[in-house]
């Protein structure tokens, strides 16, 4: 048995929609009124010498991406491999968030599931670049859709969406199968990069792809209007940041911070939350939504962090590799509780 169907196995099975055919899909979310560019303006200084080598980064990134897909793959996956080698710090944060989320699993699967992971993540390298620089043509065909009928049902509600999701090695590439594969605009959250030329690029790939502007996540009041016009925004609140919007809920069965801002945000914005995670396939890649968390939000901040966390944890065992085990998911802990990471 794989690392990933041991992990199924352990804590318990994922719900399966059934795989709808692929015709793209034409409906979009209207906006009552344009929207304003949040990007920052392009400006002399970003062609000064010390933004030179992050042109030729960039440079370097998009010629990649007119490689053939399979070398693609075959080099990001060694990339990943040298890097789970050379990080050792990192290599031992994905094997603890490993161990504690899967303590049952056996060592030896769960050693191989951490190296997938590092494979993963410099495979994603790739497909964030074929994500942002290639063309429909050449992606579309690749892309599946599972569960649409919960978009369908969800749209048909006329309210704003949370499109609710995760960090996953993938998310760059399943943001545009949303957009354009499935003909659905969103706003996607963001925090200022400190390389201005990179915050520049960013901003316009993310406005290109996703239809409409970035919103910066501290930005409680556009957040709120935009849900309010009925718009979707990009949401994935597994990495929490501000000990303040969070509590303590169970995440694969262990007590970690998570936000409580996927409630206060829907029931500000009187949005639906609508669950949806990307996955590769061996033909490309797979996005799935989920039904919309009914009921949602309640009146119990660490319920509703946990039934956000319940459906993060389904999301993620349909895709184990590609989730960002690297992350130090429970640098915070109980009062009273040791600490899982070394340092």
């Amino acid at each position: 048995m794989s690392a990933v169907h041991d992990a199924r196995a352990t804590v318990g099975p994922a719900a399966v929609a059934a795989v709808a055919p692929i015709p793209r899909y034409s409906r979009v979310m209207s906006s009552p009124a344009p929207v304003e560019s949040a990007a920052p303006p392009f400006t002399a200084r970003l062609l000064a010498p010390r933004w030179w080598p992050t042109w030729a980064a960039i440079g370097l990134v998009r010629v990649l991406s007119w490689l053939p897909m399979k070398l693609q793959f075959a080099l990001g996956a060694a990339l990943g491999h040298v890097a789970m080698w050379a990080l050792g710090a990192r290599r031992e944060i994905v094997r603890t968030n490993l161990r504690v989320c899967f303590p049952d699993m056996d060592p030896r699967k769960r050693e191989a599931l951490a190296t997938a992971h590092f494979r993963a993540l410099g495979r994603g390298l790739f497909e964030t670049a074929l994500a942002w620089f290639s063309s429909d043509a050449r992606l579309n065909p690749r892309f599946e859709v599972e569960g649409r009928e919960h978009l369908d049902a969800a749209l048909a509600t006329g309210q704003g969406l949370l499109l609710l999701t995760g960090h996953f090695s993938t998310l760059e590439i399943g943001a545009r199968i949303v957009c354009s594969h499935q003909r659905l605009p969103f706003h996607a959250m963001y925090r200022p990069y400190s390389n201005a030329l990179m915050d520049y690029f960013m901003h316009r790939w993310r406005e290109r792809r996703s239809g409409l502007p970035a919103l910066p996540r501290e930005d409680l009041r556009k957040l709120v209007k935009a849900l309010r016009d009925g718009r979707a925004i990009w949401y994935a609140p597994d990495q929490t940041l501000d000990p303040r919007m969070s509590v303590f809920a169970p995440f694969f069965g262990v007590p970690a911070p998570s936000l409580v801002a996927t409630a206060r945000l829907a029931r500000m914005g009187r949005a639906r939350v609508l669950p949806f995670f990307p996955q590769r396939t061996p033909s490309g890649w797979k996005v799935r939504f989920y039904p919309m968390l009914e009921n949602f939000p309640g009146n119990d901040d660490v319920e509703d962090a946990t039934r956000v966390n319940r459906a993060l944890e389904e999301g993620i065992l349909q895709a184990l590799p590609e989730y960002f085990w690297i992350h130090k998911r429970f640098k915070r802990r109980l009062p009273g509780t040791p600490r899982i990471y070394p340092r």
